[in-house]
């Protein structure tokens, strides 16, 4: 038909996908949601039972875990519901800069230098603190849904 080519322009990553789908009834508590767009730890679970004609209901409370604010979501428990793939990953902090961004030393030995320092009050100080005195220090790195926030620490000794 036709001899020209196409060319197509990718902006996506390697297809995989930032959630997973999971039945609402078999989310228990300490587990992942999405919550209006948000990865959430499920603090709350409660089950109604089916009415008269429908679904028994799952109302869900979680914690937002980037932002800490609370969510709720009633959803049928035979419907499935969205879950964040979360990762935590440890690194070693190399250096803080004055513009609130940190220096990260990954596994393989590169940097990673795109991450700002905590919102979490108790967390920045520790970690200031513990750079100030020259300690080795871990940071944990928690990663969902494209966004990273570290959200622990651990101090290794020092240098």
């Amino acid at each position: 038909m036709s001899d020209e080519e196409h060319h197509f322009e990718s902006k996506a990553d390697a297809g995989a996908s930032k959630t997973y789908p999971q039945q609402a009834g078999t989310i228990r508590k300490n587990g992942y949601i999405v919550i209006k767009g948000r990865p959430c730890k499920v603090v709350e679970v409660s089950t109604s039972k089916t009415g008269k004609h429908g679904h028994a209901k799952c109302h869900f409370v979680a914690i937002d875990i980037f932002t800490s604010k609370k969510l709720e979501d009633i959803v049928p428990s035979s419907h499935n519901c969205d879950v964040p793939h979360v990762n935590r990953t440890d690194y070693q902090l190399i250096d803080i800069s004055e513009d609130g961004f940190v220096s990260l030393l990954t596994e393989s030995g590169n940097t990673k230098d795109d991450l700002r320092l905590p919102t979490d009050d108790v967390l920045l100080n520790q970690i200031k603190e513990g750079f100030a005195e020259g300690k080795d220090l871990v940071v944990t790195v928690m990663s969902a849904m494209g966004e990273e926030q570290m959200c622990a620490l651990k101090d290794i000794g020092p240098k």
